[in-house]
């Protein structure tokens, strides 16, 4: 009887050794929260046209087959909206507050608090240096522990470990999470080891088996609060209960340097026929506070609407008439359009001082881009977008994907 049940027993296990049985893992979430800095007098518009020529630089110069070393550094401005979340590193962890960046492939610490070595920290030959336009930091790489959540634990993580940085007072660093074209590193941003690839978080995940599906998905919450967890991260999928309907996914552009990104083709009109712009390529971006658009686009919406420029904010400015006139603004991409809503087109009425405007102005938040269509990056669908979709951000399948939400007609602003 024991003979037959040990031969049973090894050869079931000599069927499993041979069929393995695959476990879906669970797409896994991490809460997101809210920032409005207001240690410093701010301007949204020039902040984010630094971030979008810096990002416009890095895209041209890895078509050209530059190393981000040939571009040119500007003043920085410290971030003024951003969200961020919670990221262990070590063992024990030390937990730090990192910016969600979908435009960069460096996770790193040490702007704010410093980073504390443990036994799991090795720090590597390399240097490690990234300008963002928004900031800049260089410093040390090292490899070590990174916990993202509950069972979202990566060893032998690469980050870098800042000795100086740039444009991020009260946070710690970036956690990058841009995939589309690296799921590597670019080595471009360390020295000496110029010549090899080095995973980044994103990359890990999926290679580990961490994750089964290499995708992101992202959830903001549209709020009128200064410091508030209103976001979520999911990686490996998507969470189901932060949008309504379906996602409609449209293909990464082929135009450079947008498709140096995550970026697409879209259209933009305002109301009902006045178009802002032809299809042409641009990107999504969470570091990016507003919505650009390509100055002749924005000139037709400046006309459109009747705002004015406001010298404290650098946004424009619309009277209380203007506002009950607002239509709203309809972005097309791969036949599917999203409305983003006269409410959704304006600053929080509630933090108008928070980046130097007058309580009870109305500001929106569309702004110039600061070059006309057809460069290759003609918009940049950023916060004040992604607050009212939910996003997706699908390597595997080389695309983007966007739902409406709960909050998508959200008077709340």
């Amino acid at each position: 009887m024991f003979a037959k049940a040990l031969l049973s027993t090894l050869i079931l296990a000599l069927t499993v050794a041979a069929n393995p049985v695959l476990v879906e893992r669970a797409p896994v979430s991490l809460p997101l929260a809210r920032r409005v800095n207001t240690t410093t007098v701010h301007n949204l518009v020039r902040h984010d046209l630094a971030r979008a020529k810096a990002l416009k630089a890095r895209g041209q110069a890895k078509v050209a087959g530059f190393s981000e070393a040939s571009i040119i550094n500007e003043p920085v401005e410290n971030q003024v909206v951003t969200y961020v979340a919670s990221v262990g590193v070590g063992s024990p962890a030390t937990t730090y507050s990192l910016l969600i960046d979908t435009g960069s492939s460096n996770t790193w610490v040490g702007a704010d608090k410093a980073y504390v070595k443990t036994s799991t920290s090795t720090q590597t030959s390399n240097r490690v240096s990234v300008t963002y336009g928004s900031g800049s930091f260089s410093g040390n790489e090292f490899t070590d522990t990174v916990t993202l959540a509950s069972g979202l634990v990566i060893p032998k993580q690469s980050i870098g470990v800042a000795t100086r940085s740039s444009g991020f007072d009260g946070v710690d660093g970036i956690l990058g999470i841009i995939t589309i074209t690296y799921v590597m590193l670019l080595t471009d941003t360390l020295s000496p080891a110029t010549g090899s690839t080095v995973p980044t978080v994103t990359g890990n995940l999926f290679a580990n088996g961490v994750i089964t599906s290499n995708e992101i998905g992202i959830s903001f919450e549209p709020t009128t609060s200064q410091d508030v967890v209103n976001g979520e991260l999911t990686w490996g999928g998507t969470d189901s209960s932060k949008f309504t309907g379906s996602i409609s996914f449209t293909p990464i552009t082929s135009t450079s340097p947008a498709n140096q990104f995550w970026g697409i083709n879209q259209s933009i009109r305002y109301g009902t026929s006045t178009t802002i712009l032809s299809s042409t390529a641009g990107i999504v971006d969470t570091g990016t506070t507003l919505v650009l658009i390509a100055t002749d686009g924005f000139n037709k919406y400046k006309s459109a609407t009747g705002g004015v420029l406001d010298n404290a904010t650098g946004l424009l400015r619309l009277t209380s008439t203007q506002f009950a006139n607002l239509k709203s603004l309809f972005f097309t991409t791969n036949g599917v359009t999203y409305e983003l809503t006269a409410n959704a087109q304006i600053w929080p009425r509630a933090l108008n001082t928070a980046i130097g405007g007058t309580a009870g102005n109305i500001y929106l938040v569309v702004a110039d881009l600061g070059s006309d269509s057809g460069e290759g990056l003609d918009f940049i669908n950023g916060f004040a977008f992604l607050e009212r979709f939910y996003s997706v951000f699908d390597t595997t399948n080389k695309r983007v994907g966007f739902a409406t939400t709960p909050f998508t007609t959200s008077t709340i602003n």
